[in-house]
């Protein structure tokens, strides 16, 4: 009987009458990556479960997305109560495979904090490229993201949150004419049109996903206490609503990986695999830059032991030139119902190293739920025969977990402490808000100065105005030297008159004018 793993790796189905050999994925070829392909209904997610299982069994962490909200259940050991017991238990039987139920060591992590705990990146982390795929700017308005983010650095600035960049892109607007001397034009619209496009990404609950503490890729490429490795369930069933910032958030996590693991070469197993579900999100509409990323990062990430499988219902969903590096493939069944389902279908058939026992065209259309086509690489990277296969049943709870237990398992958690609660250190907003408020402040007293200089100018001039039409007036020491003129003018004459009234003349003078008087009394 056959366990999870066998002695070279991952045990992925047989088969009975009509099937291949037994089917495995090779541990030391893990790393170059895979796809898990089929339409609604076909088994992509029992697929994708029983192999996040194996490579946890074989101490190897894994990530993936949990987009319908049914992968909780791999923390939960499966039951003989289940509807699918009967089932289950027969495939395993048919295809030699030892079926324990039992569950294995998972962390729920959610953008939202809602369902697992909250995962988070910086502006900074982000970057102008991805950021600008995000936000959906053009060429002009991703260059001047390109320049505050530039200008951050070079000034200290850290970018945080969306806080921190909005602030940045004002001071940007704010400091245009600078700027264009360095790097050319910075127009004013294209900084406002990044400002909507923030506060859309703001609705649709981004503020939560970027700001501190950020994640630490280390606490999810972990192991628990028995060597079994972490499998992080990220809940995606209400991130689907903005698929944009799901699609971004899943291929910032794989550049994260690219940039921070060193080389490791040909390891004997994976040091992390990733399973990017619903993949065509990542390239629908993508521009040729993002996609020339991904091809870049699934290239060369390998060699640091990480694998990257895509999750999705078409194999065409994927790039050619990113299809041809995934060398492990499970292709469930492919409906063909109109002139285009066909063509696709042929193009699936056409990527599979043909076996002479049947049509895989014929083979893709026909293989019922739990059953696929697949092939792995074998000895030296080739890619092996492809081979009609029955899946094997998962060991933990096939479908979801109570809210209840998901509570329980995220209070026990040691992550817990780490990253429930936010932090929020001084960053670009907090600098350029003080800033601003002491250049507001500068000018405020400026201003003040200005004013009280010029009421005083104002009065100044009304004190003159005032002046030149006052009327004159003498002066005290004016008026005394004229009284003491007079005085002195009075006295003469007086002394004049007493000296006349001493003369004969002045004698009859007197008598001349007191006659009169008497007279005329």
């Amino acid at each position: 009987m056959t366990g999870v793993l066998t002695e070279a790796g991952v045990f992925v189905g047989g088969g009975g009458e009509g099937y291949g050999a037994p089917q495995e994925l090779l541990l030391k070829y893990a790393n170059r990556h895979g796809l898990i392909a089929g339409a609604t209904g076909t088994g992509k997610t029992v697929t994708l479960q029983i192999l996040a299982e194996a490579f946890s069994a074989a101490g190897v962490p894994v990530f993936l997305s949990d987009v319908k909200g049914d992968l909780s259940g791999i923390a939960k050991a499966g039951t003989e109560t289940h509807k699918l017991h009967a089932p289950f238990t027969e495939r395993a039987a048919t295809i030699g495979f030892d079926l324990e139920y039992r569950a294995f060591p998972v962390t729920f992590w959610d953008m939202f904090g809602e369902q697992g705990h909250p995962v988070r990146t910086t502006v900074s982390e982000m970057g102008p490229l991805l950021l600008s795929r995000l936000l959906d700017l053009t060429e002009a308005q991703e260059g001047v993201l390109n320049i505050a983010f530039h200008l951050a650095d070079t000034e200290g600035l850290a970018l945080l949150d969306l806080d921190d960049l909005r602030s940045m892109l004002v001071y940007v607007a704010e400091q245009a004419d600078e700027l264009e001397k360095r790097y050319g034009n910075v127009d004013g619209r294209s900084v406002g049109a990044i400002q909507r496009q923030l506060l859309v990404l703001e609705n649709q609950g981004a503020t939560q996903f970027f700001g501190e503490p950020a994640l630490d890729l280390a606490d999810m490429m972990s192991c628990d206490t028995d060597a079994r490795g972490r499998i992080n369930i990220l809940a995606s069933d209400k991130l689907m609503s903005s698929p944009r910032l799901y699609a971004t958030f899943l291929l910032w996590l794989l550049s994260e990986l690219f940039e921070e693991l060193p080389e490791v070469g040909n390891p004997d197993k994976p040091k992390f695999v990733f399973f990017f579900d619903e993949a065509h999100l990542l390239f629908d509409d993508a521009p040729k830059a993002l996609v020339d990323k991904v091809e870049q990062v699934a290239r060369l990430i390998r060699s640091k032991g990480v694998g990257v499988y895509f999750v999705t219902q078409n194999p065409t969903d994927v790039p050619d030139s990113i299809l041809s590096q995934l060398g492990n493939r499970v292709q469930h069944a492919l409906r063909a119902f109109t002139a285009r389902d066909q063509r696709d279908l042929k193009r699936a058939a056409e990527n599979y190293r043909p076996n002479p026992r049947f049509s895989t065209e014929d083979a893709i259309k026909e293989v019922g739920t739990g059953e696929a086509v697949t092939s792995f690489l074998e000895a030296k990277g080739v890619p092996s025969v492809v081979e009609r296969t029955l899946i094997r049943p998962p060991c933990s709870q096939l479908g979801p977990i109570t809210p209840e237990e998901r509570r329980a398992l995220m209070q026990s958690s040691s992550f817990g402490l780490k990253y429930d609660k936010e932090i929020d250190r001084e960053s670009a907003h907090e600098i350029l808000t003080r800033r601003a408020e002491a250049a507001a402040q500068e000018a405020a007293e400026a201003e003040a100065r200005a004013l009280a200089e010029k009421e005083e100018e104002q009065r100044v001039r009304e004190f003159n105005k005032a002046r030149r039409f006052e009327p004159i007036k003498t002066s005290t020491r004016s008026t005394r030297k004229s009284s003491s003129r007079s005085d002195s003018l009075a006295e003469t004459f007086a002394k004049s008159v007493v000296r006349q009234l001493g003369t004969k003349s002045g004698q009859a003078l007197v008598r001349g004018v007191l006659g009169s008087l008497f007279k005329s009394r």
